[in-house]
């Protein structure tokens, strides 16, 4: 699982740079580099948009599990 949220983190990271380029810039990094309406370019268009829809979903319905986990990183010191 830990290899999926890597991998949806970094298409999440060029989704929001492509887009900022596009906004500020009026610049499409993916189209530059892999043509406007390749195959590849849609294909990295739908897997950043499969990843956004993913990390959606674990917030909504994984965020307690997720804060467990960090809490049981955490050592806790009973006082006496």
């Amino acid at each position: 699982m830990k290899v999926l949220e890597g991998i949806g983190a970094i298409l999440l990271l060029v989704g929001g740079l492509n887009w900022g380029l596009i906004g500020f810039f009026d610049f499409n990094l993916i189209a530059a580099i892999f043509g406007e309406g390749s195959i590849i370019s849609n294909l990295i268009y739908g897997l950043v948009g499969l990843s956004a829809l993913f990390e959606v979903l674990d917030f909504a319905f994984g965020f307690k599990s997720m804060q467990h986990r960090w809490c049981e990183m955490v050592p806790v010191k009973e006082h006496r």
